[in-house]
């Protein structure tokens, strides 16, 4: 199968404490603005192109301390000379027209590198006790899409007005108007979040899935794309590790596990579940997560990139095959781990990339070429 460009690589950048896992397992990890600095530089010289910027403002699940996602993400940029960072951000503690502002500034200082993630929300405590309206799933993802129709109006019109449900402006020139507008990401697996998708973001983000699960994801999505006449781009949660033995990295993993932090995993759970399970098709992120999903907080360990790097090398080429854009991860002990996975993984995607452009039938595997296969499969009609 030719793939029209090589596969994107982000980072989960751990600007709330607490790591990436919540577990009680040695993390070797910082929120330091200063640590998170030298990440940055790390990871765009071994190759990664994307940082995501995580959006928290009280403490809950392990994050006890938090730095704000858009400021954060300006100092890694100004810190960097190209890597991405996006932002992420709750459209409902911005004004959309604010944020655009700030967006334009940001495009000026640091060569179009900033990018957004408009997160629609579950963390319903922290929205009400800072004093904002917490609407229902669905008005939410609705919420998000006129917070995202604004920006874009802003960002390329002149005498902008909007008049909706949850935002409005009237007669809005600003100037300077990014050159480049920034990326837009989006997540979400309710039927709610994916025709959202369609209509108005340039990137979904999934969370951690088998390869036949984001498959799935990227056809439903593109399909509802195709139907106004857009495509998406798919970015994928996972979560790394990478060890000199399969035997070794899988040690990890079960270790993670066994010192999860149960009290904070399972309130965590019963947040993103209720979420979840409130979309009217039961689709919701996180409805189906296990405890073991959940001490990776956005289904990670589901991906299955553990093992050697030849062996992780192979996995990702396949989520790739199947449609994936971007590969965001996390890591157990960031820096060290972002720049092994950087030195020994992304040459070797690289390779396979390479082999595949030129037409060698790659072996991946009889598990991943079957996985590749079916999951590729064309939809009965």
């Amino acid at each position: 199968m030719p793939l029209h460009e090589p596969l994107k690589f982000a980072y989960w950048v751990p600007n709330v404490s607490g790591g990436l896992v919540v577990s009680t397992i040695e993390q070797r990890t910082s929120h330091d603005p200063a640590y998170n600095v030298e990440v940055a530089k790390a990871a765009e010289r071994v190759g990664f192109e994307y940082a995501l910027t995580q959006v928290r403002y009280l403490a809950s699940y392990g994050a006890d301390a938090q730095h704000e996602s858009t400021s954060f993400s300006l100092a890694l940029l100004l810190a960097t000379e190209r890597l991405k960072v996006i932002a992420a951000v709750h459209p409902f503690f911005w004004h959309p027209g604010v944020l655009a502002k700030f967006a334009a500034t940001t495009q000026e200082l640091t060569d179009n590198r900033l990018a957004l993630n408009i997160v629609s929300g579950w963390f319903k405590n922290e929205a009400t006790q800072l004093g904002v309206t917490w609407h229902e799933h669905d008005d939410r993802y609705k919420q998000s899409e006129e917070f995202i129709e604004l920006l874009r109006g802003v960002w390329s019109e002149d005498g902008y007005s909007q008049s909706g449900d949850f935002f409005n402006a009237t007669d809005i020139t600003f100037r300077p108007q990014p050159k480049v507008a920034p990326e837009l990401f989006q997540g979400g697996n309710s039927s709610a979040a994916q025709a959202m998708a369609g209509r108005v973001s340039d990137w979904y983000f999934m969370n951690g899935k088998s390869l036949a699960g984001a498959a799935q994801g990227v056809r439903e999505v593109s399909a509802l794309a195709a139907q106004n006449g857009r495509t998406v781009r798919f970015g994928l949660n996972g979560f790394a590790l990478v060890r000199d033995t399969r035997e070794e990295a899988e040690a990890v993993l079960e270790e993670i596990i066994a010192k999860a932090d149960r009290t904070k995993v399972e309130g965590f759970g019963a947040a993103v579940q209720e979420a979840g399970n409130s979309t009217k098709d039961g689709k919701g992120m996180w409805a189906d997560s296990e405890f073991r999903d959940l001490v990776q907080y956005n289904d990670g360990f589901r991906t299955g990139l553990v093992g050697t790097p030849d062996e992780v090398a192979r996995r990702v080429l396949a989520y790739r095959l199947v449609g994936v854009d971007l590969l965001l991860l996390g890591f157990l002990h960031v820096k060290e781990e972002v720049e092994a996975f950087g030195e020994l993984v992304i040459p070797r995607v690289r390779e396979l990339e390479a082999r595949l452009a030129a037409g060698e039938d790659l072996q991946l595997g009889a598990e991943l070429d079957e996985a590749v296969v079916a999951a590729t499969q064309p939809v009965p009609a």
